[in-house]
């Protein structure tokens, strides 16, 4: 009769070397697993806003690299698209409140599993590299890696979503200040593997030795402590003055993808609250801003803006400079901009900034013809065009970084306009497509990590919320509600202090995209040279030797 092997703690260590032994392969394990995997994901949305948990983040990471130490590609694949689906599918949800009930929930699982691929493509070569020596950085360095190719590829990218953006708060975020969303990223998946490893060899308690906790114990510590030396980065202090802003949030009905129509309800109610501004002021209920910001799309403007006298008129009430967010349209009626206007209220309309990232199958059809044969509302919408110029605009005797709604996803966005000279930030949105759930708070949690990572105050002003006022150390000092009316009044600092993250740019995420290529190659190499020996073993009659790794 044939006994069962007893479970051991060999059997569940992911992180075994070879010659340890495989582990009992049992459909329950198997499934224990997958659960696992998914759970990590679900741990991973639940850490990011408005959930106001990050900690649960390097959790979610130590569940999934407890399942890819040790495994090969193939399972890493696997267990990689599980925990990016139990992410991404909670995570989108608001996307099903934009589409609304007449296009099913296809659009919205469909992004979600096209985005957990690069959750899948990471998992295959985390996998790999967890058998190299320091396994936890590797793994790291590659999941930051794929975040750097969803970000660019393809139509754009899709940076939503990134593990970065999920830290506004909490002991990883002045890391942001060095080296932006990539470095916040690693540091936090590689806590998540050392706690990983450091959990997999305190579980081996025959074979332990106080030696063998170093590393891992290092991968938990060392990320902590640099957030914690990072933080004195972190200033607020005005060194260009200061400037007392009001964000306008006038409301919009919550009509999904009907607001297309509403545009004249977003104009009527945004003059309406601009003009009680203006009230408030003369009567001294509000302290006379220095420049007023209006939200996204929120009028559509002529291609000469100066002759909108509805506008020019309510701006030269208000006296102070307004950033007009409009969809400009030109005189052939096809071309459509989605612009910011640099408003005085004596010169009247100046300067003006065009979106750059748009945003695909939204503002524009890609392969238009494809599309249309799947959905009837590719007929009713024409193509924005996008800008080329980098989104800074003179206003209020200072220089204002605009990123247009989805753009504060984009670093290199952000980042142009700081390099240009930006002292404030400005994230002009119209989240009224969206719904009252998620969205609205997963865009100002990237608000939040640009004002470190770049070290500007940043004015979030959106059609129905939220809109904010943040600090350039992420805090906020005003908020609004959503689908709601209301006026954030605030003193905010102005910089020009560069930050490392802003001098460095793009470099980090290269260098740890580079970094995890190197150590995959390595990985595979290690694995193809014990392979070669094997065959070579074999044919000498030498029992073969295995590479330690479990499908």
């Amino acid at each position: 009769m044939v006994v069962a092997p007893a479970l051991t703690p060999e059997h569940l260590d992911p992180f075994a070397s070879p010659g340890q032994g495989r582990r009992v392969r049992t459909v329950a394990e198997m499934l224990a697993r997958m659960m696992t995997s998914v759970a990590g994901g679900v741990l991973l949305y639940v850490s990011y806003p408005p959930h106001h948990l990050w900690w649960l983040a390097p959790v979610a990471f130590a569940l999934l690299a407890s399942v890819l130490g040790g495994r090969r590609a193939c399972a890493g694949f696997t267990h990689g698209l599980l925990f990016g689906l139990g992410f991404m599918i909670p995570l989108l949800r608001w996307l099903q409140d934009f589409l609304g009930a007449d296009f099913g929930p296809w659009p919205w699982l469909a992004l979600s599993s096209v985005m957990a691929l690069y959750s899948a493509a990471a998992g295959a070569g985390m996998a790999v590299v967890s058998r190299l020596p320091g396994g936890p950085v590797w793994m790291a360095a590659l999941f930051v890696g794929s975040e750097v190719l969803r970000t660019r590829f393809p139509l754009g990218g899709f940076p939503w979503g990134k593990v970065g953006y999920g830290q506004p708060e909490g002991l990883f975020l002045p890391l942001a200040t060095v080296g932006g969303t990539a470095l916040l990223g690693f540091a936090v998946v590689l806590t998540g593997g050392g706690l990983a490893e450091l959990a997999a060899r305190l579980l081996r308690p025959k074979r332990r030795t106080p030696r063998q906790l170093v590393a891992p114990a290092a991968f938990v510590v060392v990320p902590l402590l640099a957030g914690l030396a990072a933080a004195p980065l972190v200033s607020t202090n005005a060194d260009k003055g200061t400037r007392t802003v009001a964000v306008v949030q006038g409301n919009a009905p919550n009509d999904g993808l009907n607001l297309m129509y509403d545009t004249p309800i977003l104009r009527r109610n945004h003059l309406q609250a601009t003009r009680q501004l203006a009230a408030d002021v003369r009567a001294g209920r509000v302290h006379r801003p220095d420049l007023v910001i209006w939200p996204e799309t929120a009028t559509d403007v002529p291609s000469d803006p100066a002759e909108d006298t509805e506008l020019a008129d309510a701006v030269t009430e208000l006296g102070v400079p307004v950033l007009v967010g409009g969809r400009m349209i030109w005189p052939d009626d096809t071309t459509v901009q989605n612009t910011v206007i640099s408003w005085d209220p004596v010169t009247g309309p100046g300067a003006r900034y065009a979106k750059r990232e748009l945003v695909p199958f939204a503002e524009y059809i890609p392969l238009r013809e494809f599309a249309a044969a799947v959905t009837p509302f590719v007929a009713d919408t024409r193509d924005m065009v996008a800008g080329t110029a980098v989104g800074v605009l003179p206003a209020a005797g200072t220089t204002v970084g605009v990123s247009i709604c989805y753009e504060v996803a984009y670093e290199q966005v952000v980042g142009d306009s700081v390099r240009a000279g930006a002292t404030l930030l400005a994230v002009p949105t119209n989240n009224a497509w969206y719904g009252p759930g998620e969205m609205s708070y997963q865009q100002l949690a990237m608000s939040r990590v640009a004002a470190v990572e770049y070290g500007r105050a940043v004015a979030v002003a959106a059609t129905s919320g939220v809109s904010a006022v943040v600090e350039p150390d992420g805090s906020v000092t005003r908020q609004s509600g959503m689908y709601t009316a209301a006026t954030l009044v605030a003193t905010v600092p102005l910089r020009s202090t560069v930050t490392l993250a802003t001098r460095l740019g793009a470099w980090p995420e290269w260098v740890a995209s580079a970094v995890g290529l190197v150590a995959l190659l390595v990985a595979i190499g290690t694995r193809l040279a014990r392979r070669r020996a094997c065959q070579r073993a074999v044919m000498r009659g030498r029992a073969p030797s295995t590479d330690g790794a479990t499908d």
